[in-house]
């Protein structure tokens, strides 16, 4: 019962604000806007908390991807300078908190591809839980991370939304084309210290995590996911302003994709093991 409250505190919230503009003098005030900008913040962080999925149930957000193409084809699609992921086999079942590809700008300007861990630091305030998707960056929590340093793309081949079917729920994957073409999310990153990892198997040490911004979903997610669906990048030119514009031009990649640029691939298995290429 807890998640249903909080996610309907949210939405009260964003009511409130919605309809109580600042208008008189003392609402314009520093001290209003900062006031505004931390509710904000504490209403983006209930729902990211509502809406986290715990390892035993059916993921509600994008919780799901995968990525099926070698290191050869990400390095070439992404015009990475220095691989630094190892042996990355094939990742047909992507979920929170496990270790996946992401290129960003290395600290000799050029690209990288590099291992990372999926899941944002959530705001303390509500106990640090691992955030994924990324939907309000006006939250104080987030803008310290939307700068070009802290950009990434991540790589995927497709990824999945649970329809709200009977008696469970159905994974549904969508992707480019048919034949899974390599795509990416427009995510961020950050070094980060403390425990991760699966409960079998915790990680206590440094870390690299990311996560990735969402937009309202196209028509094709929304019939399946009316909340939300990710950011997705699908030229080389999307993917530079991602990673080096300035922060209010790279913002408006947070759209979603047109319509006739996604498709169902497949449906009821939580994972998405297309043949893999090199």
């Amino acid at each position: 019962m807890v998640k249903p409250r909080l996610q309907r505190s949210a939405n009260h919230l964003r009511r409130f604000i919605a309809t109580n503009p600042t208008r008189s003098k003392r609402s314009t005030s520093r001290s209003a806007t900062i006031f505004t900008n931390e509710l904000v913040g504490v209403v983006d962080a209930l729902e990211g908390f509502a809406l986290a999925p715990k390892r035993d149930i059916v993921p509600r957000m994008c919780n799901l991807y995968s990525v099926t193409k070698g290191q050869s084809a990400i390095r070439d699609l992404f015009a990475v300078k220095h691989d630094r992921a190892g042996n990355l086999p094939p990742l047909p079942a992507i979920f929170p908190d496990q270790m996946a590809p992401i290129v960003r700008i290395g600290a000799d300007g050029e690209r990288e591809l590099v291992m990372a861990r999926w899941g944002m630091p959530g705001p303390p305030q509500f106990g640090g839980q691992p955030v994924t998707n990324i939907r309000n960056v006006k939250s104080p929590h987030w803008r310290r991370w939307l700068g070009k340093g802290s950009r990434c793309s991540v790589q995927a081949t497709s990824f999945c939304e649970y329809k709200d079917t009977k008696p469970h729920k159905t994974p549904i994957w969508f992707a480019l084309a048919e034949d899974r073409p390599l795509f990416a999310f427009a995510g961020l990153w950050t070094p980060w210290r403390g425990v991760r990892g699966p409960k079998s198997a915790p990680v206590d040490g440094e870390h690299e995590l990311f996560g990735f911004l969402t937009p309202e979903p196209n028509g094709i997610v929304a019939p399946i996911h009316p909340k939300a669906m990710p950011v997705i990048l699908t030229t080389a030119a999307e993917v530079d302003l991602w990673l080096w514009a300035k922060t209010p031009d790279a913002l408006e990649l947070q759209r979603p994709l047109p319509d006739d640029a996604l498709r169902n691939v497949s449906r009821g298995e939580r994972s998405d093991g297309a043949p893999m290429t090199a």
